[in-house]
């Protein structure tokens, strides 16, 4: 299944890049990743690989789905309608913090409710195993920040002089935004199973309030500055309350 995501990535990439498309930023460094997640599967790196394929895939259509949404002339979920409507100024490092946030923020914890059931966050031995994954993803997406680093380097070049002198510490924040952000996914992944568990009208509502927080903090990284520092003394993530 991971293999026909990366194709599929490839393929829009592709189309993104032969448009000019300033989306191909976020694109090009979410394919690579999902390379280096599919590596990791086929060294044996989780508990349970197919419950992390099936993962992957579920929360990588998520942000597919918004993408074609959006080309399409759609109005996708509005932290990607955020993310997508920003201003092609912006540096490419930039228009991949708001797709990471944009992502990670809204589409994950969902990603985790359509491959975890409400009877499994019961089940304390089994919820171990699958957040043992969870954090065993965070070391992949760790491992590839300096890569991803120099990858935007070439796209956009070396930057300004503080944009160098402030690079370590930039990745040392891209590490924390990633373990700090997605340490709340887990947790507003339990309570959207408890609203789960009421009905349609609760989950509707407390999913209604992930989209405007993750939506809320897409817009705020629009703002100019130090975006990771302003990140760093703002705090990652989101979390609802619960």
């Amino acid at each position: 299944m991971i293999e026909d995501l990366i194709d599929q990535m490839a393929a829009l990439l592709e189309s993104l890049r032969a448009a000019g498309d300033r989306r191909q930023y976020f694109h090009a460094t979410y394919q690579r990743t999902t390379i280096a997640v599919a590596a990791e599967l086929r060294r044996g790196g989780f508990t349970d690989a197919e419950w992390v394929e099936r993962w992957d895939v579920a929360f990588a259509g998520l942000y597919l789905d918004a993408l074609r949404a959006a080309l399409a002339g759609s109005r996708p979920t509005r932290p990607w309608d955020v993310a997508f409507g920003a201003p092609a100024g912006l540096p490419p490092l930039r228009h991949v913090l708001l797709g990471m946030n944009a992502h990670i923020n809204y589409d994950l914890p969902q990603a985790l409710l359509a491959v975890i059931t409400d009877e499994e966050f019961d089940d304390p031995a089994l919820l171990t195993r699958r957040r043992s994954d969870h954090q065993a993803i965070d070391r992949v997406l760790a491992s590839r920040v300096a890569a991803e680093d120099d990858e935007l380097a070439t796209v956009s070049g070396p930057g300004t002089l503080l944009d160098r002198l402030l690079q370590p510490l930039n990745r040392l924040a891209t590490q924390r935004f990633l373990r700090e952000a997605r340490e709340k996914v887990w947790a507003n992944a339990v309570v959207l199973s408890q609203a789960r568990r009421q009905g349609d009208g609760a989950y509707a509502t407390a999913l209604r309030q992930l989209e405007d927080l993750s939506a809320a903090k897409v817009a705020a990284l629009q703002a100019p500055g130090q975006v990771l520092l302003k990140l760093a003394s703002t705090g990652f993530g989101v979390q609802l309350p619960g």
